[in-house]
């Protein structure tokens, strides 16, 4: 495991954190906070493992952070997010540990919750020289692959001049969670299996405007959800990894790691003998952009790095 600097780590340093968890066949675990004390207890457990860290809020977990008693929710939302992010910036680097900050599932409805965050956002970045986020993430994915990533796209053009990274989702999650999905019937949904296609169209549409990963669904679920409805097919995420390398010229870094996972009694989390858990949220794999402008030879070229983002 590569040694990163301690702090809230976003853009260049970003990536490459993701290439040293690649290099170093480790995972990066994602965890949802809701407070202060949550937020202290995963940098504290991070720095007890030497461990690299994703810290998340979804909507819900933004709303508690500045608390119940807050007549406006939506306001909530966003300046508990924001609280959530000034706490992390401040406290990271006296913990020693490198943290992703991200945002969890935001639907069509939890928009103006990302628009009050990036807003916020490109306030903090013209004061600080940095983003208040790693990433965000946008979960568009019961809507049409057209609506799900013209969307996208125009998330991430708002994003890129902040250093941020943008997350999608392809394909449904089965269960719900904070609000974002269902315990409906999901046996046999073709939606929660992400077609490699898919991954292709969203590939061409939104690598030329920058960094930028994907949530694939391979039978995976999270939340709450019936057991014994779905079954797993990692075989669509190598599919996925593989499918955009031709068109580029270039060949994908290879899998992904689980963003989320239990270690079991008696294993080694330092040997990789990691269990991984049916109720994975998501694989954040080798489909991340960046895009990097420098001058080469008198020219101004565009350096991109296919790359994993994991999460």
């Amino acid at each position: 495991m590569a040694k990163m600097e301690a702090g809230v780590v976003y853009g260049e340093k970003y990536q490459e954190l993701l290439q040293s968890c690649k290099d170093g066949g480790y995972a990066l675990p994602a965890v949802n906070v809701v407070g202060s004390n949550s937020i202290n207890a995963v940098m504290e457990a991070a720095a007890a493992n030497d461990s690299d860290i994703i810290i998340q809020l979804s909507n819900g977990g933004a709303q508690f952070m500045a608390g119940q008693g807050m007549a406006d929710g939506d306001a909530a939302k966003v300046m508990g997010a924001v609280a959530a992010a000034n706490h992390v910036h401040l406290l990271a680097k006296y913990y020693g540990v490198c943290v992703v900050l991200h945002t969890d599932h935001a639907n069509r409805k939890l928009l103006p919750w990302i628009d009050g965050l990036v807003a916020a956002g490109a306030e903090y970045y013209e004061k600080h020289g940095r983003p208040l986020y790693s990433s965000h993430m946008l979960d568009l994915s019961e809507e049409a692959l057209d609506d799900n990533l013209s969307t996208c796209a125009e998330y991430l053009k708002k994003i890129v001049p902040l250093e941020m990274s943008l997350e999608i989702e392809l394909g449904v999650t089965g269960g719900e969670e904070d609000g974002v999905g269902s315990d409906d019937d999901i046996t046999d949904n073709a939606k929660l299996y992400t077609q490699p296609d898919e991954v292709l169209q969203a590939y061409n549409l939104l690598s030329p405007i920058g960094h930028f990963s994907v949530a694939a669904s391979f039978g995976n679920v999270h939340g709450v959800y019936k057991p014994g409805n779905v079954q797993l097919r990692p075989e669509i995420l190598k599919s996925s990894q593989e499918r955009p390398g031709p068109w580029r010229g270039r060949q994908p870094l290879g899998p992904g790691f689980p963003r989320r996972f239990r270690i079991g009694k008696g294993e080694d989390r330092r040997g990789h003998q990691l269990r991984r858990h049916q109720d994975e949220h998501r694989y954040r794999y080798a489909i991340c952009f960046r895009h990097r402008r420098r001058r080469l030879r008198g020219k101004n070229t565009t350096r991109l790095l296919v790359s994993d983002r994991s999460r």
